[in-house]
């Protein structure tokens, strides 16, 4: 048995909202009037209806569904380029767009990405004042692939105003606003005011069934339509995950500070473990990411006994580093499931469990994060 299936077959996970079958879409759709009209290449009630309510939650002018944020995202710094007449944009390293989205930016649309800070930490305020022109900065909140690290607000405002009197546009990557609500004590309204553009995910955090919102002013949004419909964005119905993003947004919008707290408990009880630790330390948002000394055999093999013995899904995957391996724990409403007898149980297999990880004394690479 592999470790993906070994995760596959537990009864209880730690990550996530449960799993992606149909009675995703089916719990979404179950109190919705059959009779209601589709969306119909973009227009519609439906659509019209949840982006106004989004453009409000997020303080924006307006808002426009799409299927996808990687075409929200693109087509979004495309207009900021155009507009500035500047073909720069800026971001970190290890922004989606760099690292997934195999050169969109530059085949799609001739842009030129320049890299801010490292790929071992967020980007600094001084490295933002030391940008060429660029036509828009780039933020992401939080910091996925560093383990959902968070800048300063302090210093994120002061990275808005110094872009404000530069002519820097700044768009949120917010895929997980929402989760960075709860350690900054702040609103969404709050934080997309520091921004010119917005997006957010319907699929990660929230767990719907796909799609995203990208927000801003008036004049932006309806050049980002003319975009939605030349990428073949406008599908002849998106209700399929207009639905299902609302359900689920409203659903899940108010437990994201229980999210936090419990990624906050869970990350202390996996620092207790010789050979164990996560970055960050104590969790800013309900995400953290998991390190494990030892090579991706022994580690996987640690997993799956652990799995297999208290029916508790960890991971069903591990990146492998120099002497360590790692993944990502993301706390929702699947974590909810596992009682305090389960966890504890739980922690008491892993410590069992884990005497032929090395321990961190015996292991060179550390945590730089």
């Amino acid at each position: 048995m592999d470790l993906r299936t070994s995760y596959q077959q537990t009864s209880y996970q730690l990550s996530g909202h449960g799993k992606r079958t149909v009675g995703v879409l089916q719990q979404a759709l179950a109190e919705v009037d059959p009779n209601q009209a589709s969306d119909h290449y973009g227009t519609g009630e439906v659509i019209a209806r949840f982006e106004q309510k989004m453009a409000q939650e997020l303080g924006m002018e307006d808002a426009i569904f799409f299927p996808s944020g990687t075409m929200a995202q693109q087509i979004a710094l495309r207009i900021w380029a155009d507009e500035t007449e500047n073909r720069n944009v800026a971001y970190h390293p290890l922004c989606h767009l760099e690292i997934h989205e195999k050169d969109g930016l530059k085949e799609l649309h001739h842009l030129e990405p320049i890299l801010i800070g490292d790929d071992d930490r967020l980007m600094t305020l001084d490295e933002v004042r030391a940008l060429p022109d660029v036509a828009c900065l780039l933020i992401e909140l939080p910091q996925r692939e560093l383990g959902g690290y968070l800048p300063p607000f302090k210093e994120i405002e002061t990275i808005s105003q110094y872009c404000r009197e530069r002519g820097i546009r700044l768009h949120l990557d917010g895929a997980r606003l929402l989760e960075t609500l709860p350690y900054y004590g702040k609103t969404a309204e709050d934080v997309c005011a520091l921004f010119d553009s917005v997006y957010i995910s319907f699929y990660k955090g929230i767990g719907g069934i796909a799609g995203a919102i990208l927000a801003g002013p008036k004049p932006f949004c309806a050049e980002a339509r003319i975009w939605k419909r030349r990428y073949g964005g406008d599908l002849i119905g998106l209700y399929p995950y207009i639905i299902p993003a609302d359900y689920y947004y409203e659903l899940r919008k108010d437990k994201m500070g229980t999210y936090y707290e419990q990624a906050k408990e869970l990350a202390r009880r996996f620092n207790a473990l010789d050979g164990v630790w996560t970055t960050p330390d104590v969790p800013v948002t309900n995400m953290f990411h998991l390190h494990m000394n030892g090579s991706t055999e022994a580690v996987s093999s640690w997993i799956e006994r652990v799995q297999a013995e208290t029916a508790i899904g960890i991971t069903g995957y591990v990146v492998p580093h120099d002497g360590y391996c790692s993944t990502e724990i993301s706390i929702g409403d699947s974590f909810l499931e596992v009682d305090t007898a389960r966890l504890d149980r739980l922690f008491e297999v892993l410590s069992i469990n884990n005497n032929n990880l090395p321990s961190r004394n015996d292991v060179s690479s550390t945590d730089k994060k």
